[in-house]
């Protein structure tokens, strides 16, 4: 059996405007970028789960980044699955494909039988975008709640944004005949434009967190609320299938909401991690301190927790009092 083939529409997301509802939004498909990220590591279940979705939130959310911008997700919380970390790495230049990265960390002895987003417990979803070098990274928080990460998302962008933001998802590992059973991911991102922030100003809300309806008012939230409804029709299949087309995914969706659609972009595993950024992070460190690195083997040894690339140095190589830079020159 082979993995499947690529189809076009495969690790892209294709950005789209309802010109008559004054919604955007976009569309998602993972399949080869998921399987790059899931395949590093032996996930149970519940986990490659938690990690599938947020690598869909992310790509969802990220497509909007500007070029070398980096995005990231990130779940901390007090259950079993402690951590949840996705990167998003924007184009190097236009047309270039994006790169993403996840890695989940958890504790294998208190994972439950319950839902995957049980395992989370009690924390935050957070959102960071790192503009570049001499800029000050962004970040917002906001509670672990709602049943899913996709419910944190949107509550968000309601409490942080003040843009009603709405996502369905689909995830799992497809099983068609005569291909080996990889990992599939789809969504859909809808967000109201962001003339309907001015409501937050005034205080109105249904509770602690805002919600994407607490932020719509008269005929924008008429419109807001009949693409929720003909989203609600989606199914899954339609979501992750190989045979829809996200172009065909709209027409049938949104068809009366004059969908117009903007470039795709590719989207692919990609990580940063080199033996130039180990021996940078471990640049601030003596002597001494490298010293209490070393294994038993006389080694200072590093693995990335994104990709599992093993780095092996020679401890006389590393720290501010290196010996020689392990260039060998």
């Amino acid at each position: 059996m082979t993995l499947g083939h690529q189809i076009a529409w495969d690790d892209t997301i294709l950005p789209f405007q309802l010109d008559a509802s004054d919604i955007r939004g976009r569309v998602a498909r993972l399949d080869g970028a998921l399987n790059g990220i899931l395949k590093q590591h032996d996930y149970p279940p519940q986990v490659e789960a938690l990690v599938a979705e947020m690598a869909v939130l992310t790509a969802l959310i990220g497509q909007t980044i500007k070029l070398r911008w980096k995005l990231q997700l990130q779940v901390q919380s007090k259950g079993p699955v402690r951590m949840i970390s996705t990167d998003y790495y924007g184009p190097e230049e236009e047309g270039a494909p994006a790169r993403i990265r996840a890695y989940a960390s958890y504790d294998a002895d208190r994972l439950t039988d319950a839902s995957a987003f049980d395992q989370v417990g009690e924390g935050y979803f957070a959102i960071m975008i790192d503009q570049g070098r001499g800029m000050t990274p962004y970040q917002g928080i906001t509670p672990l709640s709602g049943g899913s990460l996709s419910a944190c998302a949107e509550a968000y962008f309601a409490q942080s944004e003040q843009l009603p933001t709405r996502f369905s998802l689909s995830f799992g590992q497809s099983t068609e005949p005569g291909v080996e059973e990889h990992w599939r991911a789809g969504g859909v991102m809808l967000q109201h434009m962001p003339k309907a922030s001015p409501f937050v100003a005034q205080g109105e809300g249904s509770g602690d967190v805002l919600q994407a309806s607490d932020l719509v008012q008269g005929d924008q939230e008429e419109n807001w609320n009949r693409v929720n409804i003909l989203l609600d029709t989606v199914e899954e299949m339609e979501l992750i299938g190989p045979s829809l087309a996200p172009n065909d995914l709209l027409l049938r969706l949104f068809h009366e909401e004059q969908p117009r659609v903007y470039d795709t972009q590719p989207v692919r595993f990609g990580c940063t991690c080199s033996e130039d950024r180990v021996r940078q992070s471990l640049s601030i460190y003596s002597a001494r301190d490298i010293e209490k690195m070393t294994t038993d083997e006389g080694r200072v040894t590093a693995d990335c927790q994104f990709c599992g690339a093993h780095y092996d140095l020679d401890p006389a190589t590393v720290g501010f009092e290196a010996e020689s830079d392990g260039s060998g020159v």
